[in-house]
């Protein structure tokens, strides 16, 4: 009976201790082999990478030594030629013209009336009709240098200007304003001592201005 079944075969307590350690070394191998490999691949990669950089750099410096250098000087500009100052030419001073003295209105008083020039007046017969000073009439028209008849307008400074009322005969009027008949008559042209009511009669300064 014995023969026909086999005997168990006895396991040593010292293999049994053994297993453990064995799967652990092989862990550990593992484990190892896997770093090994990842360093590898890493280190491959990082290389890579610097190769291609040094490519780039390398073609960046092949064009720049490339670059044709032209031989030609580089042009100057030239200095601008100074040019010399033209002679001034003197001027030749033009005989002044003498200008009328300007007179204001408000510096004689009064009141202005228009004239306008008849035939064979002059200014400094114009200024003796109205009790002025020739170089007073040409001043408050200074703008005038020759008087044409019917058509020159002259402005003069007179003391008034009065309008006929009743009573207002020629020596009432001009005895009012201080002055004589006959200057009254002069400035408003008159040749009888007439006037009409509303009219209106030139009153002169009685010293001429």
């Amino acid at each position: 009976m014995e023969d026909e079944f086999p005997k168990k075969r006895n396991i040593r307590p010292t293999e049994k201790s053994n297993l453990p350690i064995v799967t652990l070394l092989v862990l550990v191998l593992l484990v190892l082999a896997m770093l090994y490999v990842g360093y590898e691949y890493i280190s491959d990669s990082s290389s890579s990478s610097e190769e291609l950089t040094s490519v780039v750099v390398d073609s960046t410096l092949e064009e720049t030594a490339t670059e044709p250098v032209s031989d030609e000087p580089v042009p100057t500009e030239e200095p601008a030629e100074e040019k010399k100052p033209e002679p001034v030419k003197e001027k030749t001073e033009e005989p002044k013209k003498e200008e009328k003295p300007s007179i204001s209105a408000s510096s004689i008083g009064g009141e202005q009336i228009t004239h306008t020039v008849q035939s064979g007046e002059t200014f400094s017969s114009i200024a003796s009709r109205y009790n002025l000073k020739t170089e007073t009439l040409q001043g408050l028209n200074s703008s005038v240098s020759d008087v044409k008849a019917g058509v020159t307008k002259l402005k003069i400074q007179v003391k008034a200007v009065h309008t006929v009322g009743p009573g207002d005969v020629l020596r009432v009027v001009a005895s009012k304003y201080g002055i004589t008949k006959e200057a009254l008559m002069k400035a408003n042209g008159k040749t009888r001592d007439f006037s009409e009511r509303g009219e209106k009669l030139i009153i002169p300064f009685p010293d001429k201005k």
